[in-house]
């Protein structure tokens, strides 16, 4: 057992490629994710770069396919928008490109609005929305719980005016012009 402040054994290239294969055997990872982690045990760069470098000659990294199941994965798992996608991905250090491209192909036969209706039915679920939605505290709780899921402020809106007729105060919690853009 190794104790809390001890640093860990670093590993040389066939124990690097072990703990690669047990690190991807339990979840997916982008390129520069992996690579982070493996650095951190590597005991030479030359022994890294070998790793990685086997690894993509195996296929067992595909920033392009790691990208594309993480988007559809957010999308029809968790019902989540094309932006909190694409920040998260961004964070996982995908390419901004290729980012950027599995999102908008993922997203481009959904409705953001269907998926908006859905999520809030799903994360208020046994409760009555409209009359949930009709205190200030929970709207403006909605609304911010929406932005972080990843909907636009247009569509969060437009939804939440479906149950509510208080449009003046959603207007108001609109977010600063130019971050609004759509993906598509």
């Amino acid at each position: 057992m190794r104790l809390p402040g001890k640093p860990k054994k670093k590993l040389g290239e066939d124990q690097l490629w072990e703990l690669a294969l047990r690190s991807l055997g339990g979840r997916a990872y982008a390129a520069a994710e992996l690579r982070r982690k493996l650095a951190l045990r590597a005991e030479t760069p030359a022994a890294l770069d070998r790793t990685m470098k086997k690894l993509q000659d195996y296929g067992l990294l595909n920033d392009i396919r790691f990208a594309e199941s993480y988007a559809t994965a957010r999308l029809e798992g968790q019902g989540l928008g094309a932006r909190r996608v694409l920040a998260d991905l961004r964070a996982k250090r995908v390419s901004p490109g290729i980012a950027e491209n599995a999102v908008r192909q993922t997203y481009a036969e959904t409705d953001e609005l269907d998926l908006i209706e859905k999520y809030l039915q799903r994360k208020f679920r046994g409760k009555n929305v409209r009359e949930y939605l009709s205190e200030d505290k929970h709207l403006a709780s909605a609304f911010r719980r929406l932005r972080t899921a990843g909907f636009s402020a247009g569509g969060s809106i437009r939804v939440l005016k479906r149950y509510t007729g208080r449009a003046e105060e959603l207007e108001s919690m609109d977010e600063p012009e130019g971050e609004d853009e759509t993906i598509r």
